[in-house]
């Protein structure tokens, strides 16, 4: 495991100007804090903040209208880049390649989903993890030398000094040949830079920080990915091409991201984007949920995956496609919104949902916001003519006794009764066995849920 050095550890970083303030951090925080005076934003992240105090918008922000997305042969999104990548070696030929590697490295979860998607083309243009001048390339201007965008870099990273360029190295996870990557390029990153400018800050508090810092190895390798076995998972992750081929031609294809288990409101959120002005009135929406690593206390991803196969049987919806994505989640709010849209595009989306403070976490010290709750959504419209994807922000709705689910001014201008229920409140009914509200959350999720918490109980017991 990688570890920081003493200055590094603890991240003392000077406010803007405008401020005296000096914020120190000890590297046992793992939660990331809202950008304020005492910290320094990348940047490729708009700042959200002028002062210390929570920057509030009185606006939502609209949709994009971008030019109409270039089209492949069939009829769907083009991918980025222009061409679908697939590194994926005949099973034929497999071990043949195994045995022109020269080293064996074990994979993480988190390099485990990098390489299934760089295999699949989930992360085209890239035929490999980044070289070090594109990585460097992404940091500082979130594009890679060819000018293309990227918004978080993706690399292999170790502490072996013994790997050298001109290896061809065999990646192994728990018992499965992966990849075999042959290395083009070795260097010591600059990971405190690397956080600042794709984080938005190098305190060891944000999650990703956390990882870069402590997960990840001393070095950083790059070069080209031959794709062999696909990690074995509980959920099956369909490839780019396999959910291209389930998707209607010359239509909208709407991309709703998700990391946790789907309850009524989110439900209302996609369902309701379909119908928003810049939507063809025969398109459809992809949910397409993270289901690998995330946060530390999110709900583990085998279980989401369970949530959201019982949900899809209850909706039975024919606008609605599921496929699930093995992506490793890094917080980045306004950069991890870019990358999404370009992981979804490969996978065939025209449009993509994004929420407030989208990807985003809060301080473990502070408990406010890391990013500003429009960031993310005015980096992603700022970008999606580029990208040839159009944004269509979710809407901030409410559960209204009067009149059930409508949107939050229309409770406001009637003063209607709004229902609320705490995430605090919802996990404490659910171990009580007390009933939810049908208008909260859906029976079958809810079901899948308790019966995880009444076996984590179990298990603590034992």
């Amino acid at each position: 495991m990688a570890s920081l050095t003493a200055k590094q550890s603890v991240c003392s970083i000077r406010a803007p100007a405008h401020s005296s303030r000096r914020v120190s951090v000890s590297a046992r925080q793992a939660c990331a804090f809202k950008v304020t005076p005492s910290s320094v934003r990348a940047p490729a992240a708009p700042s959200s903040k002028a002062s210390a105090a929570p920057r509030i918008r009185a606006v939502r922000v609209m949709a994009t209208a971008a030019p109409v997305a270039s089209r492949t042969a069939d009829g769907l999104q083009l991918p980025h880049g222009g061409n679908l990548i697939n590194l994926q070696v005949p099973q034929a030929q497999w071990d043949a390649v195994i045995k022109t590697a020269t080293k064996t490295v074990e994979a993480s979860d988190r390099n485990a989903c990098d390489i299934e998607l760089l295999s699949v083309g989930g992360f085209s243009p890239l035929t490999g993890f980044m070289n070090k001048e594109d990585y460097e390339s992404v940091v500082a201007n979130m594009r890679l030398t060819n000018g293309l965008l990227f918004g978080i870099p993706v690399v292999l990273d170790t502490d072996r000094d013994d790997i050298v360029v001109g290896d061809k190295v065999l990646v192994t996870y728990q018992g499965q040949n992966i990849a075999v990557v042959s290395i083009e390029s070795k260097w010591t990153p600059n990971k405190p830079l690397e956080c600042l400018k794709v984080y938005g800050t190098s305190s060891l508090e944000h999650p990703a920080v956390q990882m870069v810092a402590m997960e990840r190895g001393k070095y950083y390798l790059g070069g080209k990915v031959q794709g062999l076995e696909l990690p074995k998972r509980v959920f099956p992750c369909a490839t780019p091409a396999e959910v291209r081929s389930t998707l209607p031609k010359n239509t909208d294809v709407l991309a709703f991201q998700c990391r946790n288990p789907i309850h009524r409101a989110h439900y209302e959120l996609f369902i309701r984007a379909l119908d928003a002005p810049n939507v063809a009135k025969d398109g459809v929406c992809l949910v397409h949920p993270t289901c690998g690593p995330t946060q530390d206390d999110d709900i583990p991803g085998v279980v989401r995956y369970h949530t959201y196969e019982v949900l899809k049987e209850e909706t039975s919806n024919p606008r609605l496609r599921w496929a699930y994505l093995p992506y490793s989640m890094h917080m980045a709010g306004p950069r991890e919104a870019i990358q999404h849209m370009i992981i979804r595009k490969n996978y065939g989306c025209t449009h993509f949902i994004i929420g407030r403070d989208m990807a985003g976490c809060k301080s473990s010290i502070s408990g406010e916001d890391f990013y500003g709750a429009y960031d993310a959504q005015e980096l992603a419209n700022k970008n999606a003519p580029e990208l040839g994807m159009q944004t269509v922000p979710s809407l901030n709705i409410a559960y209204t006794k009067e009149k059930g689910y409508v949107t939050a001014d229309i409770a406001e201008q009637e003063k209607l009764t709004k229902l609320n229920l705490s995430g605090t409140k919802f996990r404490q009914m659910l171990r009580a066995g007390e009933d939810i509200p049908e208008w909260f959350a859906f029976k079958s999720v809810v079901q899948v849920l308790r019966e995880q918490i009444q076996a984590e109980d179990k298990a603590a017991k034992n």
